[in-house]
């Protein structure tokens, strides 16, 4: 239930920000965190199975597999598998996004030398949309055309599924944007507001405690339906909450006068759904204040550059959906494949500094792991074959062996195939990473967002 919203001082200057801002709330950044068994790219690695009490069904720890890792394959000698890639590129007020499509296309050039996927050859028929269904549409238009025997998806705001369904073509995409997609005939890796606005509420009512919270955002379409998923979330927790919102761009003391509206009503814990530049100056804000509630936001907020920028002032900053970085094969063969893209020194391709273009990378090397283990089963590989292999195995996890994949185990959100999160925060001296005893509170070190889901 909603109890009050305020206005932020310096007011709301909206602009053309929608899918960006929604992706803020819900973005998922590949961490490499470790891999089961036969997930590594490189060499084998013995890796501690994630937690599970808490998850939700069919999120059982890794079973051994039969897969070899990928580097220890020779070149696929099956047929050549036509995929389609639909990915936002070029459109207007900053939709542009096509280190999706570049890390992605990073990836299936190494893989199709090293097993391909399931043995096939890849090859990748790109097509950009611009944010709107006209292009959409022509999209799937034109690769239907094509005969893909799948549909990837990077970030399209208006997937013409109607084509995909009457073409028998399936549809596979990271990260599910509006509310459409999470009922569609398609599946989705990674689980978009829903499910980390709710991942959010449990962390407040599990972990902190808090029946009320207080929420600061910009006033912009984007961030407006992230603050709704989170509203409800808070409902479904028997949180009360007030919403403050603000401008996209905000002086110091606009974010000091966000930070007093929120906490104006004693609230247990805050909630901050800014990125970028807006982490910097909430951040700022809240430590000039003298401001000791704890603060929930997404991962952009722990980008190097934001961290480098407030030092010290991120303490009590607590960040959605960024798992532990630790050293493993998975690791280094990322780095070693995108710095290059990225233009930087191996060292610097870190988690955050992927962005969005880690959903494509995290979206392709998922799938090369369910490819080789739907081999070992003796599953022949087909678009078809592979979309219904995700959408029934068990024991499969997102690249990087942190996250559980559980497609359609909530019958709300049959798309949708991860439920749960992990969560991160400030250490000090720059570094960010696991809340140390948040497994201890809350049964997991998993956040899992299945009771809070509107």
């Amino acid at each position: 239930m909603k109890r009050s919203t305020g206005l932020g001082t310096s007011g709301s200057r909206r602009r053309h920000r929608a899918l960006a801002a929604v992706i803020a709330g819900s973005l998922f950044v590949v961490a490499c965190g470790g891999g089961d068994d036969g997930e590594s790219t490189e060499e084998p690695a013995t890796t501690e199975a994630p937690a599970t009490s808490d998850a939700p069904a069919g999120t059982e720890a890794p079973a051994t597999s039969d897969a070899p890792a990928a580097e220890e394959l020779p070149a696929p000698t099956g047929e050549e598998m036509v995929i389609g890639l639909v990915n936002t590129e070029g459109g207007a007020g900053g939709l542009d996004f096509p280190d999706i499509r570049r890390f992605m296309e990073a990836a299936i050039e190494y893989t199709n030398e090293h097993g391909g996927l399931g043995n096939r050859p890849v090859k990748l028929e790109s097509c950009v949309v611009k944010g709107n269904p006209e292009t959409s549409q022509a999209c799937a238009q034109e690769l239907v055309g094509k005969n893909v025997e799948l549909i990837l998806l990077g970030l399209d705001l208006f997937p013409d599924y109607k084509t995909y369904d009457a073409a028998g073509i399936p549809v596979i995409g990271v990260l599910p944007i509006l509310p459409p997609d999470y009922t569609a005939n398609a599946l989705f890796l990674t689980g978009g507001n829903a499910t980390s606005q709710a991942a959010s509420a449990a962390l407040a009512k599990d972990y902190f405690n808090a029946t009320k919270v207080g929420i600061i955002h910009a006033d912009n379409a984007g961030a407006n339906s992230t603050a709704s998923s989170l509203e409800a979330a808070l409902d479904i927790a028997g949180i009360e909450w007030t919403a403050v919102k603000g401008g996209d761009n905000e002086t110091d003391a606009g974010f000091q006068g966000l930070m007093r509206q929120a906490t104006e009503g004693n609230p247990d814990v805050l909630v901050s759904l800014y990125s970028d530049a807006g982490c910097i100056g909430t951040m700022r804000a809240r430590a000039s204040l003298g401001i000791t509630l704890p603060v929930i936001t997404t991962n952009i907020c722990a980008d190097k550059d934001v961290i480098d920028a407030v030092g010290d002032d991120a303490t009590g900053w607590y960040f959605a959906g960024l798992p532990e970085e630790k050293e493993t094969p998975d690791r280094a063969l990322l780095r070693r494949l995108l710095a290059p893209i990225m233009e930087v020194p191996e060292e610097e391709v870190t988690a955050a500094a992927l962005g969005l273009g880690g959903l494509g990378y995290t979206l392709w090397m998922s799938l090369i792991d369910y490819g080789n283990k739907m081999v070992a089963d003796s599953v022949e590989m087909s678009g078809q074959g592979l979309f219904d292999y995700l959408k029934t195995a068990e024991g499969l996890y997102l690249f990087g062996g942190v996250t559980p994949i559980a497609c359609g185990s909530n019958p709300s959100y049959p798309a949708v195939c991860s439920f749960v999160f992990p969560f991160a925060t400030y250490l000090g001296d720059g570094k960010v990473g696991p809340i140390a005893d948040l497994e201890a509170v809350t049964g997991s070190d998993l956040v899992d967002s299945s009771p809070y889901l509107p």
